[in-house]
């Protein structure tokens, strides 16, 4: 009888401890965050009246970062480039697979009309108008001044829009918890920085297709409209709009981990 009701008190500390264990594991926390600064180098992306789109997502990348790494110091945060380099779309996502990014954010400058104006933030995903397949196909352009890009993007072809269809099928299984942070920058755009916002929207963008964790890709504003342009080259601007995007993180991050 002795020996039953050892082993049983074994029994019960071991499944003690291996609940313990399963529940640990089951502890999430977002540990690292790869911040992408759109195009670069010999890649200058749109252009503005006096700027290059490189060059303004660069700074607000940096700036993002930075708050981060000061506010959140148990975060690791990871830069695409730090400098006016030319890095490929599938070596972007390389970046944040090889160090099991939890987020990756991609950001950008956008172009159209000098009427059009505001910030959008996307999700990989089927296209809902004519107006995001066209931003998509803006940005996705790129891959013709890289080496080699039909055989490392599988035959995708930026012109055509059934190549952009076939790609936006990619991503889906990160797809809640991507337009979880989008609404979440486009709210603190919105509410707190004072900016037009278009919404969250999505696209196929490949600088999201190989990324194997949520990912959002941000349009700041219109480098073609001369007011978006001149707020998002001011020093206040910028820091506006940094800190949205540090907050819009910020509260994710404290959302998911809540939910352990």
């Amino acid at each position: 009888m002795k020996n039953i009701v050892t082993v049983s008190v074994l029994a019960f500390l071991f499944l003690v401890c291996s609940a313990g264990k399963l529940e640990y594991r089951k502890a999430y926390k977002l540990r690292t965050v790869v911040i992408d600064a759109g195009h670069g180098g010999k890649d200058v992306g749109c252009n503005g009246k006096m700027s290059h789109e490189a060059d303004v997502a660069l700074q607000l990348a940096l700036q993002v970062g930075a708050l981060i790494e000061k506010n959140l110091p148990d975060v690791k945060v990871i830069y695409t480039r730090k400098t006016n380099t030319f890095v490929e779309l599938i070596d972007r996502a390389g970046i944040a697979n090889k160090n099991n990014a939890d987020l990756f954010i991609s950001i950008h400058l956008n172009a159209g009309p000098a009427t059009a104006f505001g910030t959008e933030t996307y999700a990989m995903g089927l296209q809902k108008s004519e107006g995001n397949l066209q931003v998509a196909k803006r940005e996705n352009a790129v891959i013709l001044q890289e080496d080699n890009y039909k055989e490392n993007y599988n035959g995708f072809d930026p012109n055509s829009a059934q190549s952009h269809i076939l790609f936006s099928l990619h991503q889906s299984a990160y797809m809640e918890n991507s337009l979880r942070f989008a609404d979440k920058v486009e709210r603190e755009f919105k509410d707190r920085v004072g900016r037009n916002s278009r919404g969250v929207k999505q696209a196929p963008f490949l600088v999201l297709w190989k990324s194997f964790m949520p990912s959002v890709l941000i349009e700041c504003g219109f480098l073609t409209n001369p007011a978006e342009e001149k707020f998002l080259n001011d020093k206040s601007g910028q820091t506006y709009m940094a800190s949205g995007i540090y907050r819009a993180f910020k509260e994710y991050k404290q959302e998911l981990e809540a939910m352990n």
